[in-house]
């Protein structure tokens, strides 16, 4: 796959995950409605850029933002951008 699709793959995870605060693994592809191997690219992206941290509550693992980025997203949200 391009980068540019893993790319906007990951600015939509951003988003979903800016908005909602918090989403299962499994059920971002189909909140996204992506396909589940991009979404792992996108989540691999945004991991490896310090972007998103993971918790584990029982069996599920969720993801979310982390702290700067939560603010980032606010930051970007309060300017009209959506």
């Amino acid at each position: 796959m391009q980068k540019n699709i893993i790319g906007e793959a990951a600015g939509k995870v951003w988003k979903i995950l800016g908005a909602k605060e918090k989403i299962a693994l499994t059920t971002l592809p189909k909140v996204l409605d992506v396909d589940g191997a991009l979404v792992n690219q996108a989540i691999g992206w945004l991991a490896r850029e310090e972007k998103i941290e993971f918790e584990k509550e029982g069996r599920a693992v969720y993801v979310k933002l982390s702290a700067h980025e939560a603010e980032a997203f606010k930051r970007h949200a309060g300017n009209g951008h959506k």
